[in-house]
């Protein structure tokens, strides 16, 4: 019952900041996606909406972040994903137990390729942890 009350008191977005980033990493969500973003963008309205309406489908799985791209601070967290402002909009992926991750630079942010991208990513980190049926009768 406290999983399920600590979870649906997120945010559906969150925002990176300084004061933000600790309260992120000690989530009991150890899935991250991080839509890095220009705040300044004429696109950026539409852009959270959609990122909005696709963090809904994975409430409780994966923790949505927006990470401002005009923020200086905000730099180190582009280059920890080896992202240039040039590949932006982008989404990244992390699992933050064993610093797994995955990047997706975006021509446009959609519900469809925030659902796909984070499906595809839950799908091999499952696949990882289940051996297949060969490997346990081996076992």
């Amino acid at each position: 019952m406290s999983r399920f009350i600590k979870i649906n008191e997120l945010r559906l977005v969150t925002e990176y900041n300084p004061v933000t980033a600790i309260g992120l990493f000690s989530s009991l969500v150890q899935i991250h996606l991080l839509l890095f973003t220009d705040k300044s963008s004429q696109e950026h309205t539409e852009r959270m909406h959609r990122y909005r309406e696709a963090a809904e489908l994975f409430r409780g799985q994966i923790l949505f972040i927006l990470v401002d791209s005009n923020v200086k601070g905000n730099g180190r967290v582009m280059s920890f994903f080896n992202l240039k402002k040039s590949q932006l909009p982008a989404l990244a992926i992390f699992h933050t137990p064993d610093e797994k991750q995955d990047v997706l630079p975006l021509d446009e942010v959609s519900v469809e390729h925030v659902r796909d991208f984070c499906n595809g990513f839950l799908e091999r980190k499952q696949m990882k942890e289940d051996p297949s049926p060969e490997e346990k009768t081996e076992l």
